[in-house]
């Protein structure tokens, strides 16, 4: 890859991973759309370790106090008890189904429903009154279940882990809080098995490219983190909901194109 295909690549990974757009139906269409060849198992890895030390360095100091006090009863035990159950769901479907799920799911028609469907939803959750909810054992339970669907590109996983706490009561910055820390173990459990298949596949690395990569999605993504935690209780959730409809009806003309 040149270093146009390498920024543009990582910026979109970077800018769409803690966003409520999808990550991966953008990385799964950019290339084709552009006439880029496909960026390889290797340049995968990168960007999500770029993305994964984002969001470790932005919530750094909640993490220290989390490791500190998961040891003893507290709040920082219930909470790594609560993202541990949140987590558990997508593990085990992700271990039986993800080989059946992408035989079929990184097609753009699919694609292109996923993301209007579940954007639309993210709306109608968007517009029901906030009760400040705190996230309880049942609710994390409930968000763990509906990342199962992000296993299927378009769904965006932080967009339907919020979703869910939305339709349960939970605040907007709480529940952006709770998806963005629950992205740690899912991020880091995907990179890897992506380590995995590129040792069993002898890939070879290019250095280069991927510092790159790794890089500008870091730097990206923790902008992204950063202002969308800021904005999100005054902007709310319709911004992405209208840009995942314009982005499905975008994929809809391509593909009659």
């Amino acid at each position: 890859m040149d270093w146009i295909q390498i920024i543009t690549l990582a910026l979109v990974q970077g800018l769409t991973e803690f966003l409520p757009v999808s990550s991966s139906a953008h990385l799964v269409l950019v290339a084709p759309v552009l006439g880029w060849p496909d960026q390889g198992l290797a340049f995968d890895i990168a960007v999500h370790l770029g993305t994964l030390g984002a969001v470790l360095l932005y919530f750094r100091q909640h993490l220290f106090a989390l490791a500190r006090g998961c040891l003893r009863s507290g709040p920082e035990q219930t909470e790594v008890f609560y993202l541990a159950v949140a987590t558990v769901p997508a593990v085990i479907a992700g271990f039986l189904l993800n080989e059946w799920l992408a035989s079929w799911t990184r097609a753009p028609v699919v694609i292109m429903g996923t993301t209007l469907i579940f954007g639309l939803l993210l709306g109608y959750a968007d517009r029901k009154p906030t009760l400040g909810i705190q996230i309880t054992l049942n609710i994390a339970l409930v968000i763990g279940l509906f990342q199962v669907l992000a296993l299927i590109p378009g769904t965006s996983r932080s967009g339907i882990t919020i979703t869910a706490a939305l339709l349960l009561g939970v605040s907007r910055v709480e529940a952006a809080r709770f998806s963005f820390l629950l992205s740690i173990p899912i991020i880091a459990g995907a990179s890897l098995l992506l380590v995995k298949d590129a040792v069993e596949l002898g890939l070879d690395v290019q250095v280069g490219d991927w510092l790159l990569g790794a890089a500008v999605a870091l730097v990206s993504a923790l902008a992204c983190i950063k202002v969308f935690i800021a904005l999100v209780e005054r902007i709310g959730m319709m911004p992405f909901v209208w840009y995942r409809i314009a982005l499905a009806g975008g994929i809809g003309v391509w593909l009659v194109l």
